[in-house]
């Protein structure tokens, strides 16, 4: 395994390990492509009876796994130009009611557009500010956004990589607007697919973000590289000391195009991960681990790479932003067109809402008063929108 090269904080220039791969092209098929199941349709290949010898590891020739009971769903806002993320921001009460409890308001990312946009609690959406330098490019573009002290970081595709900044929020509810801004991680790499993309605070604080690929697979399993990976800094862009490799931001390697994040209440990480031609997963990430990609893809039982709990066959799933709530975990399907819910206590069985319901799923977030606020993407060019999308619904665990 090659040894990082010891870096220092904040890390705004990591092109000197990562400029071949943000210059690579991606030239293998799109995670999400543009044919769909029809509206209605159920899985036939998802992923999930577990062996008898394993427990935790489902079988690929599992039969489908069972609609769950309908959800109470709540179209909260609609007009969406290809959302991607959600996130919440608490607001401070009011001058003239300190006492008051803080307003919690919902902020969207656009890819293409490089908005943040702001929902009332009606639903109404309002332009906080455009992202600077966004490219928008295949997959590429404003992915990822979270919310940490008063902060907004942003995962964005620039011209020449990808790269994580934070900006100051500045006003109200209502009157939001970004500040200044500080470049916190550079040197990303990026193509037109596989640029991973999601950001969220852990726990513990820190800053976890997934890194694609980038078309250049054999950098996946290179911990010296900042492709394929899952990375963990401190918010100010620091690599925290207890990193797994001793002055990398490198979390876990050997990952194709991971795009969902959560943890569970004690603390244990989960992503979601597209596939390639085979299976997409959901993986427990341990620190240091290697998930396999490109050496393996899906459950391939080899020592030395750690297997997933769960895969699904591309059709039925292309996975992307997750949330843990209620004692589960939601995973939105892009391709497969639905909400895949996953118990905490039975990792390798699911249930499915939404199927063909809303079209493309891309993001899921507990809001703070125990919703899930789904995002639909059909307006990125490989859906087929109706004439309101893209979508938030509100459902109940």
């Amino acid at each position: 395994m090659p040894t990082p090269t010891p870096r220092r904080a904040p890390i705004a220039g990591l092109a000197a390990i990562a400029v071949a791969a943000a210059l690579t092209s991606c030239t293998t098929v799109p995670d999400e492509p543009t044919s769909a199941p029809p509206p209605g349709a159920t899985s036939t290949s998802s992923a999930s009876t577990p062996s008898p010898s394993t427990p935790s590891t489902p079988s690929p020739s599992a039969p489908a796994t069972p609609a769950a009971p309908p959800a109470a769903v709540e179209v909260h806002a609609t007009g969406l130009d290809a959302p991607w993320s959600i996130a919440f921001l608490a607001a401070p009460a009011a001058p003239d009611a300190p006492d008051a409890p803080a307003q919690h308001i919902a902020l969207v990312s656009e890819r293409d557009s490089g908005r943040v946009l702001e929902l009332a609690e009606d639903g109404t959406a309002r332009e906080v500010g455009v992202i600077d330098g966004v490219v928008h490019r295949g997959e590429g573009g404003l992915l990822g956004i979270a919310v940490d002290d008063g902060s907004l970081y942003a995962y964005l595709t620039t011209a020449d990589d990808n790269r994580i900044v934070r900006y100051d929020l500045t006003g109200r509810p209502g009157s939001l607007a970004l500040g200044d801004a500080e470049t916190i991680l550079a040197g990303l790499p990026s193509a037109a697919n596989h640029n991973g993309g999601r950001i969220a605070f852990g726990p513990d604080g820190m800053l976890y973000a997934t890194v694609g690929d980038a078309g250049d697979r054999p950098a996946a399993q290179d911990v010296a590289s900042l492709a394929g990976k899952i990375l963990r800094l401190t918010p100010d862009g620091a690599v925290p000391d207890d990193n797994p490799f001793p002055g990398s931001p490198v979390y876990s390697y050997g990952h194709r195009n991971p795009q969902g994040l959560g943890w569970d209440g004690d603390g244990t990480l989960y992503a979601s991960e597209f596939g390639q031609d085979t299976w997409d997963e959901l993986n427990v990430i341990r620190p240091g681990g290697n998930y396999g990609w490109p050496e393996v893809e899906g459950i391939a039982g080899r020592d030395g790479y750690v297997d997933p709990v769960q895969q699904w066959a591309p059709a039925d799933a292309s996975p992307s932003g997750l949330a843990i709530a209620d004692g589960a975990i939601y995973v939105a399907n892009l391709r497969g067109q639905r909400l895949r819910v996953i118990p905490l206590d039975d990792l390798a069985s699911s249930t499915e809402r939404l199927v063909g319901e809303h079209g493309r799923l891309r993001d899921v977030a507990l809001a703070p008063d125990g919703t899930l606020w789904v995002l639909t993407n059909n307006t990125d060019g490989r859906g087929e929108p109706t004439g309101d999308d893209d979508r938030v619904l509100r459902l109940t665990p």
